[in-house]
């Protein structure tokens, strides 16, 4: 059997991306709530804040580092696999992805290092800005790289020479028409992540009744984040099927399901779908409801799949149900968090093994969700590398065989299991040595570490600091 290299190239480069998507998607929202948590501790010198920074940071550190030896080798691909459409799309592609590495990856780099390695050796005040910039630089991090696929998705600014893209408006192609919604999209996402793994880990504490005070502060956080940010999430989601509606049709076309150009649409809750005959098998819906939401009214017209030719139609039924995945999930998320608010009111918040251990299971479904949505925003713009202008066939690199890119794709898997298994377990070491922290021995005895004077923290507060938290240690 010939090996297709387009085939081989395209799995590869998905493999790639969703291995390294759940990591940036944790670690942009960890960031942020690290600085909150820095903060906190500065006004507040309360030791239960500092020991779940120190917690998170170290959490933080591995899956960074997980990130970066994942996500440095992905741009190569561009240049193995995609020689074409690296060529042609030098005169963006390259100074956007230059911005990220020179204005984010630099920042965070610098300021982890302090975040890191100086909590006890510069003033507190300095490690609670490096813990800001770590955060800040994150969010530049996505800013670019959101920028760039969100042109490869809705492409303008720039007019087509000798088969290359020139720029003619670098503001038009950086603020292209779907960015916004994906940048804002994608940033509450990464704040949900952040969300729900801090929450299942606390329960996972207080499961076990370990460092309790700690703990309870920050389930109670997260819990309030989630019940506004999980419906705010689903706003946004709206908005931005409405975005690809107008400039990605047959996308949404894939994700509903829906074959034929039609006023009236349903909602399909179930649907097999059948693209060699262009046809749903099984069919269970709600009448109208896809008109309703995609146009605000019953009698909305939504373009079909039948609008472009069979070849240039995304693969239906991987949109379909990944959109499907990523949806239930999202209604899960607000279920929870909804449940965790009636459990509030009546003051069970903690007292519930049963919510606790819910919460410890719903930390793996904002990574599910999460790759669900990258699957539909990358298989729905099939066959296009560059909507509507470029396919994956033009931009394929031309001496690639199946060959060399099945070793390739091998390698990877190889090499990035090694790093996720060898990653797990030092993040499942973390977790289960707890948040306290780092002992000191001190002629024979043990004593915890002391922060640079400052006006907000005291020797004074560590010495009561110290029982406290040992009261609270199991």
């Amino acid at each position: 059997m010939e090996l297709d290299p387009l085939v081989l190239s395209r799995l590869q480069f998905a493999f790639v991306v969703s291995f390294h998507a759940i990591f940036p998607v944790f670690t942009i929202g960890l960031a942020s709530y690290i600085a909150v948590l820095h903060g906190l501790f500065y006004k507040t010198a309360n030791l239960a804040w500092d020991r779940l920074a120190q917690f998170w940071t170290k959490v933080f550190a591995v899956v960074f580092g997980m990130g970066v030896v994942s996500g440095i080798v992905m741009s190569f691909q561009f240049g193995t696999n995609w020689s074409n459409f690296s060529y042609a799309t030098a005169n963006f592609l390259g100074p956007i992805l230059s911005y990220e590495v020179v204005t984010a990856f630099f920042l965070e780099a610098a300021f982890l290092g302090v975040l890191l390695f100086g909590r006890n050796k510069v003033p507190q005040g300095v490690h609670l800005f490096a813990a800001i910039m770590v955060a800040i630089g994150t969010f530049i991090s996505s800013f670019w790289i959101l920028s760039a696929n969100s042109w490869m998705q809705t492409p303008v600014g720039y007019e087509l020479i000798d088969g290359r893209f020139h720029i003619t408006s670098w503001l038009e192609a950086i603020f292209n028409p779907s960015f916004w919604y994906r940048f804002a999209h994608m940033g509450m996402a990464s704040f949900l992540t952040g969300g729900f793994v801090v929450a299942g880990v606390s329960a996972w504490y207080l499961l076990r009744n370990r460092d309790v005070e700690a703990n309870k502060k920050a389930l109670s956080m997260c819990l309030w984040l989630l019940l506004f940010l999980t419906p705010a999430q689903a706003l946004i989601g709206d908005f931005h099927g409405l975005n690809t509606l107008e400039h990605q049709p047959t996308k949404v076309a894939a994700m509903e399901g829906n074959w034929e150009t039609r006023a009236n649409v349903p909602l399909l809750l179930f649907a097999l779908p059948d693209q060699e005959n262009q046809t749903n098998r099984f069919e269970l819906g709600i009448p109208n409801m896809a008109s309703i939401i995609l146009k605000h009214s019953a009698d909305g017209v939504i373009p079909g799949l039948s609008e472009v030719a069979p070849e240039e139609q995304p693969p239906v039924a991987l949109v379909f149900w990944s959109f499907r995945v990523m949806v239930g999930i999202g209604f899960l998320m607000i279920g929870v968090a909804l449940l965790g608010l009636i459990l509030r009111r009546k003051g069970r918040i903690f007292e519930s093994p049963l919510f606790l251990k819910t919460l410890v299971a719903m930390i793996i479904t904002p990574f599910v969700a999460v790759l669900a949505g990258w699957i539909v925003t990358e298989a729905g713009r099939a066959p296009w590398l560059v909507y509507g202008v470029m396919t994956h066939a033009q931009g394929l690199t031309p001496s690639l065989t199946g060959a060399m890119a099945l070793f390739t794709l091998i390698g990877y898997i190889a090499v990035y299991s090694v790093v996720f298994v060898v990653g797990v377990y030092y993040l499942t070491r973390v977790v289960r040595n707890g948040m306290l922290d780092d002992p000191i021995e001190v002629h024979g005895e043990v004593e915890r570490p002391k922060r640079p004077f400052s006006a907000a923290h005291t020797p004074l507060d560590d010495d009561l600091g110290d029982n406290t938290a040992g009261a609270n240690a199991s």
